[in-house]
């Protein structure tokens, strides 16, 4: 199955000021998340931000809340999004069957969510190259037990080509200079 544009929404889920730091390659996936949210953002794809006892691990890092929706930032206390009833609340009034997951930790936090919404009957799509662990080896193996449980690994490049679809257009035109080289 594609990615549909249309269909879709993008999760960020728990890229803190707290947390990140101590991600093993942080850089690597707040760049490539914050990609992912410009892009989104371009093709008006709706967004959500989680974070996870914000008192505890700080609030989402200014660089993504800088291109996020005012209003996109979901606070949560169980590991899992879908677990969360604010965000389960947020979520379904998007009425979006497809999402496009990011963020960290990739064996905790998105490994529930994924699987959580998986377990709906929702469209799960986990951003290999836009998650991560403190510990690379519990993200390799967050990813193999998602793919095992059924849930789609993709690479951001995938998202953006599914959801422009075709060449040609002006948002074709726009995204591939500004995102694609």
């Amino acid at each position: 199955m594609l990615i549909q544009r249309q269909n879709s929404a993008l999760l960020l889920i728990d890229l803190q000021q707290r947390l990140l730091p101590v991600i093993a390659d942080h850089e690597r996936v707040l760049a490539h998340c914050l990609w992912l949210l410009r892009l989104a953002r371009r093709l008006d794809v709706p967004v959500l931000l989680s974070e996870q006892y914000p008192r505890g691990l700080g609030h989402t890092v200014p660089e993504l809340l800088e291109h996020a929706p005012p209003d996109a930032v979901m606070e949560k206390t169980h590991f899992s999004c879908a677990a969360e009833p604010d965000c389960r609340q947020r979520m379904a009034g998007l009425q979006r069957e497809q999402w496009i997951i990011v963020g960290t930790e990739a064996h905790v936090c998105v490994l529930q969510t994924a699987l959580g919404l998986h377990q709906a009957g929702q469209q799960v799509f986990v951003v290999a190259d836009a998650v991560a662990s403190r510990q690379p080896a519990n993200c390799e193996l967050a990813l193999q037990r998602l793919r095992q449980a059924g849930v789609t690994v993709v690479s951001r490049e995938m998202v953006a080509y599914e959801w422009l679809y075709q060449a040609g257009g002006d948002d074709f035109r726009a995204i591939n200079r500004a995102f694609l080289r």
